[in-house]
């Protein structure tokens, strides 16, 4: 949903009025597309520093997870994008004992420290890995 709406999307993100982004965003079936609208133009206003500690403290909406997808399409790679089919592959093959009921930010460096050593036992680079684990889950491949 989320590739669909960027895509739907891309060609006002950065030059629409609020009210076109809105009007777009609802369009496209965004969910909270009204909260999403208000943090893309907060987003707008703030230089950007590629570095998740920053990007998590200084944008409205991101978390870890959407930090670090965000680093991972611009190049970066040593970041973990945890999401619910990561964290049952993660389960699965015994990285993780349990998958918590929420991720704070303890818990998700935790287990993505959890999941690079893991990354370097079976020698298979993080964004590839969690790329593997992603698509076994959901069956498709997105990049």
């Amino acid at each position: 949903m989320a590739s669909r709406v960027v895509e739907g999307s891309k060609d006002i993100l950065i030059d629409s009025t609020y009210e076109e982004l809105n009007k777009k965003l609802k369009e496209l079936s965004c969910r909270f597309y009204n909260r999403r609208t208000e943090y893309i133009f907060y987003a707008r206003t703030i230089p950007i520093k590629f570095d998740r500690e920053y990007l998590v403290k200084n944008i409205k909406g991101l978390g870890y997870k959407e930090s670090s997808h965000f680093l991972r399409n611009i190049g970066y790679s040593d970041y973990a994008i945890l999401d619910k089919h990561i964290l049952r592959s993660l389960e699965e093959f015994g990285v993780i004992k349990e998958i918590p009921k929420s991720l704070n930010k303890k818990k998700y460096l935790e287990i993505e420290e959890k999941m690079k050593l893991w990354s370097k036992e079976i020698k298979i680079p993080m964004d590839e890995l969690d790329l593997v684990l992603w698509s076994r889950k959901t069956g498709e491949v997105l990049k």
